[in-house]
C-alpha cells in the first residue's frame, strides 16, 4: 500500500469491507426472478448495440473488448475501488515520494489509511444504491470483474438498482431495463469508436491529479477554508462560495481550468447518452414518453433531504446538470446541423466543446462548421 510516513494512504480492502457493511439491502426477489432480470438485461444490453449504432452512425467492432456485466451493488462497489486504485495510483505515488516531510505528513500518518479506507467505504456506499449502469473507462481486471484484453473498458448494469427504481416510478419494467441499456451501451459506443477519447480522459484526469497539492499542511489549510466557507465563518469568502461543493473549494486554480475542460467533456458524454436514449426509445421503448417524465422528476427532486445535502456536498448536483445541459448542446447542435454534422465532434480533441460553447451550440457550430467547409 502506498504510504506516507509508514502508514497506509489508503486501505482498499477496509473501503470495500465497509462500503459492503453499510450498503443497504437491495429489493426483494425470487431466485428464479433474479435470473430472469440478470439475462434480460444482458439481452437488452446486446440488442441495444445495433440500436445505438444505427442512430448515431457511429459505426465500432471492438465492443467485444467491453464485457458487459450485470452486478449488485457489492459487485459494483469492489469494481469501483479497483477503478479508483488504477486511476489514483500516480498521485499516491507522488504523496509517497513526500512522506514524512513536516509535521502535516505525521499527522496524515497517524490518522492512516484505515480511516480513510472507512470514509470512502461509507462513500461508495451512498453511491452504491443510486447507479443503474455505468461504463468504467480506466477499469483493470480482477479475478471477479474482467476488463477489456487492450485496454477496453466494462459495462456495469447495476441490476438491484435497475429494479428498485423501476418499481419506484412504477413504469414497466421490461421498458425500463431497454431504456436504461440504451444509454450505458451509448457511453460504451462512445469509447470504442472514438479511439483518442479514453487516452485524452486519462490525460486531463491525471493533469488534474498532477496538480494536487501535496503538502499535507497546504491540503489540511484547504480543507479548513472550505468548512469555514461552508459555516459563513469567513466574510471574506466569495459570494458563489456557498454554491460551491467542497470538492471545488478545495481545488486549486489550474485545477478548475482542468476541471471546465471536463466538465465539458462530460456534459457532452451524458448529454449525448441521454439523447440517444430518448431518440431510440420511440421505436422500441413503447413506454418512453411516461418513463422520461417519471425519472425526470426523480433525478431533480432526490430522495430525501439527506439525500440532496449529501448530493450538493459531494458535487453531484454538478452531474445532474451535465445530463441536462449537455443533452441541450447535443439536441441543438443535430437541429442546426444534422447528426453527420454533430458527429464532427469526435473528430479530435479540438473539437470537442468548451464548457462556455455547451451553454452556447451555436458557438460550437459556428467554429467547427465554417463557412466554406
Amino acid at each position: 500500500m502506498t504510504s506516507i510516513g509508514g502508514a497506509e494512504m489508503v486501505d482498499w480492502n477496509l473501503a470495500v469491507a465497509t462500503a459492503t457493511r453499510l450498503v443497504r439491502p437491495g429489493p426483494e426477489v425470487s431466485r428464479d426472478e433474479a435470473r430472469a432480470i440478470v439475462a434480460e438485461l444482458r439481452r437488452h444490453a446486446k440488442s441495444s448495440e445495433e440500436h445505438v449504432r444505427s442512430f448515431t452512425g457511429m459505426g465500432t467492432e471492438d465492443t467485444h473488448d467491453t464485457p458487459v456485466l450485470v452486478v449488485d451493488r457489492a459487485g459494483w462497489i469492489k469494481a469501483n475501488v479497483a477503478g479508483f486504485r488504477e486511476i489514483l495510483k500516480p498521485l499516491l505515488d507522488k504523496m509517497q515520494d513526500k512522506r514524512g516531510s513536516g509535521p502535516g505528513g505525521a499527522v496524515l500518518g497517524a490518522v492512516g489509511g484505515k480511516v480513510t479506507g472507512v470514509e470512502l467505504g461509507m462513500l461508495l456506499s451512498f453511491l452504491a444504491s443510486r447507479v443503474l449502469g455505468q461504463y468504467e473507462t480506466f477499469a483493470p481486471a480482477t479475478r471477479d470483474l474482467p476488463a477489456g484484453a487492450n485496454g477496453g473498458g466494462r459495462l456495469l448494469l447495476v441490476a438491484p438498482n435497475i429494479v428498485h427504481v423501476e418499481r419506484e416510478l412504477d413504469v414497466d419494467p421490461h421498458d425500463f431495463r431497454l431504456w436504461v441499456c440504451l444509454h450505458e451501451e451509448t457511453h460504451r459506443t462512445q469509447f470504442t469508436a472514438v479511439p483518442w477519447l479514453r487516452d485524452h480522459l486519462e490525460g486531463e484526469i491525471q493533469s488534474f491529479l498532477g496538480e494536487t497539492e501535496v503538502d499535507p499542511m497546504t491540503v489540511l489549510e484547504r480543507i479548513r477554508e472550505a468548512a469555514q466557507s461552508f459555516a459563513g465563518g469567513r466574510p471574506e469568502a466569495e459570494e458563489d462560495d456557498a454554491s460551491r461543493s467542497i470538492v471545488e473549494l478545495v481545488q486549486t486554480p489550474a485545477q478548475r481550468e482542468i476541471l471546465a475542460r471536463l466538465t465539458a467533456v462530460m456534459s457532452l458524454l451524458e448529454g449525448h447518452a441521454d439523447f440517444v436514449m430518448d431518440g431510440v426509445g420511440p421505436d422500441v421503448v413503447p413506454s418512453v414518453a411516461e418513463i422520461r417524465e417519471k425519472f425526470k422528476e426523480r433525478r431533480a427532486r432526490g430522495a430525501s433531504r439527506l439525500d440532496q445535502a449529501l448530493r450538493k456536498l459531494l458535487g453531484l448536483d454538478a452531474k445532474l446538470r451535465q445530463y441536462r445541459d449537455g443533452e441541450r448542446f447535443v439536441r441543438a447542435v443535430v437541429q442546426e446541423v444534422g447528426m453527420v454534422g454533430f458527429n464532427r465532434v469526435w473528430t479530435s480533441p479540438n473539437t470537442l466543446p468548451t464548457k462556455a460553447e455547451i451553454a452556447k451550440p451555436a458557438d460550437w457550430v459556428a467554429r467547427v462548421h465554417r463557412k466554406g467547409d
